[in-house]
Parts: C-alpha cells; sequence; structure tokens
C-alpha cells in the first residue's frame, strides 16, 4: 500500500509540475523584431512587387486568383496602404476594398502570405510566425517606396501583423485599420486559461497538428496567437494618426473583447482615440467581415465605412463606436 501511495503522489506530482511548465513556458518569439530597412524610391519599390508578382504569377504552385497585387497610380502618391489578407485565405480577400482605396488616390500593395494561395489546400499548416513577421516586413517597405504616409489594413490573422508592425516599425505606420483582429480565441472555442498551453503544445509543435472544423490547424494559429502575445504591453508611443477597429457580434473566431482591448492600448499610448464600429447583426456577416458581396448596395457602404474609419472620421457609426470615441 505505501508503495502504491507513493507511485500515486509521484504521478500527481509529475502532472503538477507539467502543468505548471507550460504556463511557464515563454511564448514570446525571438527574431520577431526587426531592424529599420533601407528605404526604397517609387522606381525600386514598383520593381519589387512587380517582381514578386512575377514569380507568383509563374508558379504552379501559386493559385492564379491567389497572387500578390499592386494598384498603381503610376507614380508616388501622397498616401499608400498595405493591405494583410487573413489566415487561409489571400490577396483577393481584398479586391472590392482595395478599389475603394484606389479610387481615392491611394497606391496599394496586397502582399501574399507565406504558404498561403497555393494549390496545396494544406500548405498554411506548416507557416511560421517568423516567416510571418518577415513577410509584413518586407512588404511594409515595399508600401513605404510607394507613397508618403504610409498606413496598414489587417483582417484576422492579418490584423496581428498590422498591429506588430505598427508597433515595430514606430517611423513608418501612420495610420491602422484592423478587421477582426485575432488577438485571442473566442472563448467558447478555447477559455482564456487554455491559449497559452495551446501556443505551447502546438505552436511549438510538441502535439501532432489537429485541424479544426473551420480547416484552421492549431499548429498554425498558435503561430499568430504567439506575435499577439509579443505585442509590447503597455504598449509602445509611435507615430499614429489614427487606430480603428471593426468587428462582427456574430464572429465565432476571436475573443471580441481582446479584438477591442488590444488596439485601445496602441491608441492610448498615442494619445489618440480609438474608432471601434460594430456591423449590426442584421446584416448575418461573421468572421471575415470583407465578404459582403451578397449584400449589394449595402456592402458597398460599409467598405466605404471601413475607408472612413481608417482616415480617422470622427462620425461615430454605432453605440460602442460612441463609447470607445468618448474620450475626445
Amino acid at each position: 500500500m505505501p508503495e502504491i501511495i507513493a507511485l500515486i503522489v509521484g504521478v500527481f506530482a509529475l502532472v503538477v509540475l507539467a502543468v505548471a511548465g507550460l504556463y511557464l513556458w515563454p511564448v514570446r518569439r525571438r527574431g520577431l523584431s526587426i531592424a529599420p530597412a533601407q528605404p526604397l524610391d517609387f522606381d525600386t519599390a514598383t520593381r519589387v512587387a512587380e517582381a514578386v508578382i512575377a514569380a507568383e504569377t509563374a508558379d504552379p504552385e501559386v493559385r492564379p486568383e491567389a497572387c500578390s497585387r499592386l494598384l498603381s497610380h503610376g507614380s508616388r502618391t501622397r498616401r499608400v496602404v498595405l493591405l494583410l489578407h487573413g489566415y487561409t485565405l489571400a490577396p483577393d480577400q481584398y479586391d472590392a476594398l482595395a478599389e475603394e482605396f484606389f479610387d481615392r488616390g491611394y497606391n496599394v500593395w496586397i502582399p501574399r502570405a507565406p504558404q498561403h494561395g497555393t494549390v496545396d489546400r494544406r500548405a498554411h499548416h506548416r507557416v511560421q510566425a517568423a516567416e510571418l513577421t518577415t513577410y509584413a516586413a518586407q512588404a511594409l517597405a515595399v508600401a513605404a517606396g510607394l507613397g508618403d504616409e504610409v498606413g496598414v489594413v489587417g483582417i484576422s490573422g492579418g490584423a496581428v501583423l498590422a498591429a506588430w508592425l505598427a508597433q515595430a516599425r514606430v517611423d513608418v505606420v501612420r495610420r491602422l485599420l484592423l478587421l477582426s483582429p485575432f488577438f485571442g480565441p473566442d472563448p467558447r472555442q478555447a477559455p482564456a486559461f487554455a491559449v497559452k498551453p495551446l501556443i505551447v503544445l502546438y505552436g511549438r509543435r510538441i502535439l501532432p497538428d489537429r485541424v479544426t472544423s473551420r480547416g484552421y490547424s492549431l499548429s498554425a494559429v498558435t503561430q499568430y496567437l504567439s506575435i499577439a502575445r509579443s505585442l509590447p504591453n503597455p504598449s509602445r508611443r509611435t507615430g499614429l494618426r489614427s487606430t480603428a477597429v471593426a468587428i462582427s457580434p456574430l464572429d465565432g473566431v476571436v475573443d471580441l473583447a481582446a479584438a477591442v482591448n488590444v488596439p485601445r492600448r496602441i491608441a492610448d499610448a498615442n494619445a489618440i482615440p480609438l474608432r471601434v464600429h460594430t456591423l449590426p447583426e442584421a446584416l448575418g456577416v461573421g468572421h471575415n467581415i470583407l465578404n459582403l458581396t451578397a449584400l449589394g448596395a449595402e456592402g458597398s457602404a460599409l467598405r466605404r465605412r471601413y475607408v472612413a474609419l481608417y482616415e480617422g472620421d470622427p462620425a461615430p457609426t454605432s453605440r460602442l463606436a460612441t463609447t470607445a470615441s468618448a474620450d475626445e
């Protein structure tokens, strides 16, 4: 009997140590910081973007509709926007919104994320945090060569990268719009206490990958979560002139509280208001709040609203937006 009790105590102690180890294991990734890039002039930035597009077009592994996109007025413009697409998707997610920006005089750069938009629909399972941040930094360097005032729009996982850029390249990013940002999973899918163990076990690929019913790889989504966890807290003061977020109450993917709280920290650090727009439930739009084709005129109006949010339009659009801007 004493031997059995000792065995039970020993097993219990191992379990406690294992659980403690998961929570104590650091999730901040090394190598995610970036040094300021050498500024590119317009012609060089254009050549780099066109070379990326040409290489993807010639690559049989990249789906034709998923190639990077450059919308250029042919010369350096006063304003340029970088659009970062969501996890599992590709630059074509931004087709309609990119046109809205372009029609307003912006040069627009929409790069394809690594391991995305390929004929192998499972390639995104292999994406790594370091290659995502490298991709974002290189994309920003191109964008900065295309115009004077540089801003970033990101959706879902792309919004995590957009926020990371805004905090990492304090000398470049002036405007920030986050759409359905994935700073944490919906608590109904994964409670807050489980997020760090998930990042450690799946993000470090200690456990074999699992794929959710939405086709999300846990090994991949935890790469974005580890980047989110690497954001400085408190946030850095930068040169941001406007910060905004748009969310849907029907979003079953992201933690809606974190979706607002993280950009609020960034806005507060820069002494600027955070614009928050909550889509009406009646629209029936879930996580992908760029998927608006079925809404017709309402979808077009909402895309124009996104641009206005990006530009710092002071007009509130909902009770939540008014509350978020109450410090003005």
